[in-house]
Order: C-alpha cells, then structure tokens, then sequence
C-alpha cells in the first residue's frame, strides 16, 4: 500500500505559477501510473494529467495541455504538477493519486482506475 501526500497549493494571481507535489511512502511511485485531479465546489472531479510508470507517456486534460506538466522524480519518489498561466478556473482541491499497473506505458483519464489517492491541496486563483 502507499501512501500520497500532496504540498505546494496556495493562493496566486491569475497569470501565475504553482508547482504541486506528491510525494510517497510506503511503496516505490515507480510501481505506479500517476495522476493528478481537481474538484472545484459544487463540481465532479475532474481529471488533470497523467503520467505513466515509465514516465515516457503523459496525458492532458484539453483545458490544461499547453500551460500544465506533469513529471516525477523516482530518487525522490514524488510527482510533480507544474501549472503555469493560472487562471480563476483553475481553482480548485487537487488530488495525486496512484493506479497499479503491470504495463510502463500505460495511462489513463479515468479517476475509477486509481487504486490511492491523497488527502488534497488547495489552489486559489485570484483574478
């Protein structure tokens, strides 16, 4: 079993930068596809980016891709959210959360296929 803690949420500017992290115990990320998603109030949680266990296959929500990058960094078993050109959309509780896969490529959208999730970081986009 593993374990997600999410950090690095907080309060910007529309036009800003967040780098969110995931970070592990309990078992190597390497073992897992990762994902990131957002739950805004009063709306279904949405599904952010992916990336494989390989790391070589990511995968974008069209209302991110161009100004998101997922990636991760097996030495410190964390997975990265980088947003870029914030907006008040964009707000939102986000969650990483961990798919057990046999497949390094392997990737996907969907928020039922995720075996872990973590607790959730807040991201404020003010206008």
């Amino acid at each position: 079993q593993v374990q997600l803690v999410e950090s690095g949420g907080g309060l910007v500017q529309a036009g800003g930068s967040l780098r969110l992290s995931c970070t592990a115990s309990g078992r190597a990320l390497s073992t897992y596809g990762m994902g990131w998603f957002r739950q805004a109030p009063g709306k279904e949680r949405e599904f952010v980016a992916a990336i494989s266990r390989s790391g070589v296959a990511t995968y974008y929500a069209d209302s991110v891709k161009g100004r998101f990058t997922i990636g991760r960094d097996y030495a410190k078993n964390t997975v990265y959210l980088q947003m870029n050109s914030l907006k008040p959309d964009d707000a939102a509780v986000y969650y990483c959360a961990a798919r057990s896969t046999s497949y390094s490529t392997d990737i996907t959208r969907t928020s039922a296929s995720y075996d872990y999730w973590g607790q959730g970081t807040q991201v404020t986009v003010s206008s």
